[in-house]
């Protein structure tokens, strides 16, 4: 059920790249280039934090929807897709966090 979303939201995003800036977010915000999607990133990533402190899940869920949204982005920008992040977590899959912490 969610891949094909994922799927979806990277092919748009793959379409914005060479879309007019002024034509949509994703596109204005490609033309401004890594540094804008890396605040963005940092934005959203902070205002996680403050609704999981708040204890408003309906928030949580919202700002997280933000934050992948926006890693998605980053992900395209950087010529990648959502599917080499799933592979490294089925990757990780059954690994102990503690094994997997010390291979790096």
């Amino acid at each position: 059920m969610n891949e094909p979303i994922l799927q979806q939201l990277a092919e748009i995003l793959e379409q914005r790249k060479t879309a007019e800036a002024d034509s949509s977010y994703v596109a204005g915000l490609y033309h401004q280039g890594l540094d804008a999607i890396l605040k963005k990133i940092g934005e959203e990533a902070t205002e996680t934090v403050m609704a999981a402190k708040d204890g408003d899940k309906d928030k949580l869920v919202y700002e997280v929807a933000d934050l992948w949204f926006h890693s998605l982005v980053l992900l395209a920008h950087e010529g990648l897709k959502p599917e080499d992040v799933l592979q490294e977590l089925a990757r990780r899959f059954g690994v102990s966090g503690l094994d997997e912490k010390a291979s790096r």
